[in-house]
Parts: C-alpha cells; sequence; structure tokens
C-alpha cells in the first residue's frame, strides 16, 4: 500500500510520494506497486524478494523507495509483473528488474537483478509500451511490432512455438498488421492492432484468448467482437480478459468462479 506500515486498508489510504511530487501512471504487480511522477522519476513499493521495486535491494519497502532509471534518465511508463517489473524510459528504451528464472527481464539470462537492466529490442526500434505478466513480457515498439520475452509454457510469446525466451521475440500478428497496445496476464496476451481488431494467444484453458474454443494458441488468433465492433483497448487478467470497444461498451471472457466477467453468473 505505501502508507509506511503493513496495515492492511479497506479504505483508501494516501501514499507519500515525496514533497511536491505527484503521480502520473501507477501499476501494481502481485505484491509490489511502483509509479512514475511528475518530473519523470519511478518509486516502487511493496514486497522484494526478487529485487522487483529496482533500488538495488532485495528488502521489503513499505514507503515509495526511487528507482535509479541512469544517468538523464526519466520514464514515460512502468508495468509491474508478478514479481518483475519493466519501464520505457524517455528514449523509447525498456529497462526491466526482478525476479528472472524465466527469462522475463529480456536480458538474454536468467539472473534477478535488484537494479534496471536495458533490454536489446533490436537494431534502430524503440518501445512505445510495454507489459508485464505472469513470467513473460511484451512492447509494442515504435514501428507496430510487438516482441516478447520469457516463460511461454503455454505459448503467451506468440512466436509460434512453446520455447522460453530471455530475449525478445516478434509476434506475427498477420499481414500488415501491427499493434497500438498489448496486455500480458499470467500465461497469456492480447494485442489491439491498427484496424482495431483484437488477437490474443497463449494459455486458453477458460476461454480467456476468446476464439471460442479452449485450445491453447502460440501464435495470435483473432477474437469475434461482433458485427462492426473494433476495440480501443485490451486488458489480460489472470485467466480472463477484457476489452474496450469503439462504442464505449465492454465485453469480458473466460473465466468467471467469481464473476470477473460481469455478466451476473459464475459460468
Amino acid at each position: 500500500i505505501g502508507d509506511g506500515s503493513t496495515a492492511t486498508r479497506q479504505t483508501p489510504t494516501a501514499v507519500d510520494l515525496g514533497v511536491g511530487m505527484t503521480a502520473g501512471s501507477v501499476s501494481a504487480g502481485n505484491s509490489h506497486t511502483c509509479a512514475v511522477l511528475n518530473d519523470g522519476s519511478l518509486k516502487c513499493w511493496g514486497w522484494n524478494d526478487y529485487g522487483q521495486l529496482g533500488d538495488g535491494s532485495t528488502t521489503d519497502r513499505t514507503s515509495p523507495t526511487a528507482v535509479d532509471l541512469g544517468a538523464g534518465m526519466t520514464a514515460v511508463s512502468v508495468s509491474g509483473g508478478y514479481v518483475h517489473s519493466c519501464a520505457v524510459l524517455n528514449d523509447g528504451v525498456v529497462k526491466c528488474w526482478g525476479n528472472n528464472n524465466w527469462g522475463q527481464l529480456g536480458d538474454e539470462t536468467t539472473t534477478n537483478r535488484s537494479s534496471p537492466v536495458v533490454i536489446d529490442l533490436g537494431a534502430g526500434v524503440t518501445a512505445v509500451s510495454v507489459s508485464g505478466g505472469l513470467r513473460h513480457s511484451c512492447a509494442v515498439l515504435n514501428d507496430g511490432v510487438v516482441k516478447c520475452w520469457g516463460n511461454n509454457d503455454y505459448g503467451q510469446l506468440g512466436d509460434g512455438s512453446t520455447t522460453d525466451r530471455s530475449s525478445p521475440v516478434a509476434v506475427d500478428l498477420g499481414a500488415g498488421m501491427t499493434a497500438v497496445s498489448v496486455s500480458s496476464g499470467i500465461w497469456h496476451s492480447c494485442a489491439v492492432l491498427n484496424d482495431g481488431s483484437l488477437k490474443c494467444w497463449g494459455d486458453n484453458e477458460y476461454g480467456q484468448i476468446g476464439d471460442g474454443s479452449t485450445t491453447d494458441r502460440s501464435s495470435p488468433v483473432a477474437v469475434d467482437l461482433g458485427a462492426g465492433m473494433t476495440a480501443v483497448s485490451v486488458n489480460a487478467g489472470g485467466y480472463h480478459t477484457c476489452a474496450v470497444l469503439n462504442d464505449g461498451s465492454v465485453k469480458c471472457w473466460g473465466d468467471n468462479e467469481y464473476g470477473q466477467i460481469g455478466d451476473g453468473s459464475t459460468t
């Protein structure tokens, strides 16, 4: 929670970001949280066993602690994965830190990092956005390509295989297709494409891919959003997915044990 304590809070409690500091965006991982501040600095707090706070230690923090992004570097956005974190910096570079057992930091190793490390996205390309999942990460590049890295047991990297990757691999979105945004769930990923279509890939045990089946997909498959409907944004959750459509409606699919689909049932 970042309020300097370990007390459970059932109502919102303020986080002290520092004198004169406000937040531009925030992202919560499994048991840690990170925020981009108004000056482009980045602060994280919470559980830190794997270095997911990025402060160079593995010490838990109950208050925000600064992440060293490098000299002159600021953060544009941040995404908290399960026990790792990634940020897009002001020069379009992606840096990640935390748990790396499956290569989810993308630095060509499986070594945990308590400080940010640079991800090689390829010659001449930069990142527009990044999304951290359970044990994998995905980024949209400046040319609209999606690259993913990390654990790939269910095909969640979208490269047509189930082989873990410790460095970014490209996702085949289809001829002439580029991505506007990407979201990494626990074991699956989804992207909104340049024509407003939506494609997902990875674990599909509960139908979270949205292709009408429960078959895992190691390459992107199209989601039928309905006649004339396109996607504005998508968010891949644990075992379900939700999208905002062009008419402002929301559609969800996948696991519904706790009613997370929002259709009034638990089917």
